[in-house]
């Protein structure tokens, strides 16, 4: 079974090689990890991808990173086993291959290099947007109760309806008329250097499409 396990830590030498070999000790193989945040208080967010050897639960290896001085764990959930992450640098050069379709592709890539569950390009419509383009899981149209944020320039957090379900998004702008956003079903929590990034996505992909 693949998991994604982000945790908290203390950002300095060796924190990272302790919480390799408490995984290991519990029955975890490492696949990958990504850094996500640095904290101003001195530590660390990453999102650690691992597969359990067989027989192993989730909650053996939250009680390994846990047992460490100074390491929270933020969540852990199923990780499709096989899928790829996509690091930002390949996500230019993918958009730089086709600078026309550079927004798109922007779209198609983030599910992989955010771990989001869908992303999608919309188009301001009244206090609304309409789908122009989606990412494979994303829906074939954008709920009439999502209104437009009021400003998009930075990159936020959106609001949905709790009726639409336990839905975490983020956008940006992507130009004047049309953002890109970014959804995560559950959690993790999205964080605000995850929306700096999008929104240094967003801003790289208008400016190679032209």
């Amino acid at each position: 079974m693949s998991y994604l396990l982000r945790v908290a830590l203390p950002d300095v030498p060796g924190s990272l090689g302790r919480l390799a070999s408490a995984i290991g000790t519990a029955g975890g193989n490492i696949d990958a990890i990504e850094i996500v945040e640095r904290t101003a208080d001195g530590r660390a967010v990453d999102d650690v991808f691992l597969a359990a050897e067989h027989g192993v639960m989730p909650d053996s290896i939250i009680s390994a990173c846990t047992a460490l001085e100074g390491v929270d764990v933020l969540w852990i959930s199923h990780y499709g086993a096989g899928s790829n992450l996509t690091r930002d640098l390949e996500v230019v050069e993918a958009m730089t291959a086709e600078p026309a379709s550079a927004p798109d592709t922007l779209v198609d890539l983030l599910p992989a290099t955010f771990v989001v569950d869908w992303a999608a390009r919309v188009r301001r419509k009244g206090d609304g947007g309409e789908l122009v383009h989606g990412s494979s899981a994303a829906p074939s149209r954008i709920p009439p109760d999502i209104h437009w944020p009021a400003d998009l320039h930075r990159g936020a957090l959106i609001e949905v309806p709790e009726e639409l379900g336990e839905m975490l998004v983020a956008g940006c702008a992507l130009g004047s008329a049309e953002m890109i956003v970014m959804v995560r079903r559950g959690g993790p929590e999205i964080l605000p250097s995850e929306i700096a990034r999008l929104s240094h996505l967003a801003a790289l992909a208008q400016s190679i499409s032209g």
